[in-house]
Order: structure tokens, then sequence, then C-alpha cells
């Protein structure tokens, strides 16, 4: 089903393929995660990588609890971008020897999926509550505020030393 196709009709249509993108995306990411934890060398980065592998387990039975609120059962949809973001992710880490630049190199990755959520969960949130699922919006926003706190957790590791070691 393309974005733009006859099968999205209403908003609710529209809601839901918001719902099977992103549970497929939380669902590569779980796939994903373990490679990049394993290519990790800096202790923190690791720590906090595998704290998200946590919470990404916990985002997909979040999602789940949505489909099942919303009277549909959870089902992914290919997701080209998150497969493309996942796709750059390991082609960059293939090419870095150094592992201080690598864990750099992690993390901008890293970040550039967290981003692809905090922009799929902010408007799973605002179209829930237009549909008028403010029940939906409550559980997607804890998700967004996971997302958002990972984020400025990659920033502090990036900051405080990794991105200073791969300069070094």
């Amino acid at each position: 089903m393309g974005l733009f196709t006859k099968d999205i009709a209403t908003m609710d249509d529209l809601f839901v393929h918001g719902l099977q993108d992103i549970y497929y995306a939380e669902q590569q990411i779980l796939k994903s995660l373990p490679t990049m934890i394993d290519k990790a060398s800096d202790a923190s980065l690791k720590q906090g990588l595998k704290a998200h592998l946590a919470e990404t387990e916990t985002h997909v039975k979040r999602l789940e609890q949505v489909f099942q609120m919303h009277g549909t059962k959870p089902k992914g949809v290919d997701c080209p971008a998150i497969d493309g973001i996942i796709e750059e992710a390991e082609e960059v880490a293939g090419d870095v020897a150094d592992k201080e630049v690598l864990d750099a190199a992690i993390i901008s990755a890293a970040q550039a999926v967290e981003h692809y959520e905090m922009t799929r969960y902010g408007t799973l949130m605002a179209w829930a509550k237009q549909l008028g699922r403010s029940d939906c919006a409550s559980v997607l926003a804890q998700t967004l505020e996971e997302e958002k706190a990972a984020d400025r957790k990659l920033t502090q590791i990036a900051e405080s030393k990794v991105n200073m070691k791969a300069a070094s």
C-alpha cells in the first residue's frame, strides 16, 4: 500500500497505516540493535544501546496495545525509510576500522533512527487526538518521551567523550 493510494481513504486509515509503519520499523530496530551493541566499544554507548533495546521491546508491546485499543490487528507494512536508515548505518559501520570513529558513527546512525521514530510517534499522537483517541495518544506519548530521552542520552555520550576520542 502506497502512502497516497486509494487504500487510504480516511484519517483513520492513515492513522492505522502509520501504526503499521512504525510497528514494522520497531521490529527492524530490534533486529539491528544487537549488531550495533556488538560493534560499539565505548562502555556507556554499549550500555545505552542495551537499555534502548529493552525499551524497544516495550515500544512494540505498546504499539500492540494501541492496535488493540483501536480495534485493529497488529501488523507491519514495509517501511523503506527505516530500511534505508538501517542499511546506511550498516554500510558506514562496515567501512570504519578505528573503534573510536566507529562509536561516533554508531551514535550518528542511532540518532537517525531516533529522529525517524520521534517524527512518527509525534504525528501518530496528533492524529490520535484528532480522531478523538486520547487513550491511544497517551500510550504513544510515553514512547515518544522515551525516544526523545534516548536521543538526548546519545548526544550526551557523543559530546562528553566519544566525539573527542574519535577526533584525536
